[in-house]
């Protein structure tokens, strides 16, 4: 295996969506991301990707077809797959950051 450490002060910011960007590292099937989401970020669509991750800083809510759960600082956070678990994320705080782990 030649990844240990992931250096993610030497990887550049990915900005697919306004008020979204990450940048990942993939290796073996899974995904690590750092993820940082602003108030600019808008979810339209429903998310179905599982995610299991940790809440750096912020706060957030998400939207589990209905049923709203808040994500803080220091909260972990276990979303399987599927449309059972379709999700939509909304930024409470100026800045979220979190870390992903998803199998790709």
């Amino acid at each position: 295996m030649k990844h240990y450490k992931v250096d993610f002060d030497s990887m550049l910011w990915e900005k697919p969506a306004a008020g979204f960007q990450f940048k990942a590292c993939e290796h073996d099937g899974t995904k690590l991301r750092l993820v940082e989401l602003t108030k600019d970020f808008v979810e339209t669509d429903w998310c179905m990707i599982g995610h299991i991750g940790y809440v750096l800083q912020g706060q957030m809510e998400i939207d589990f077809n209905g049923n709203a759960i808040i994500f803080s600082t220091g909260d972990g956070l276990f979303i399987p797959p599927g449309e059972k678990h379709k999700h939509k994320a909304k930024v409470l705080e100026d800045v979220v950051k979190l870390i992903l782990v998803e199998d790709i």
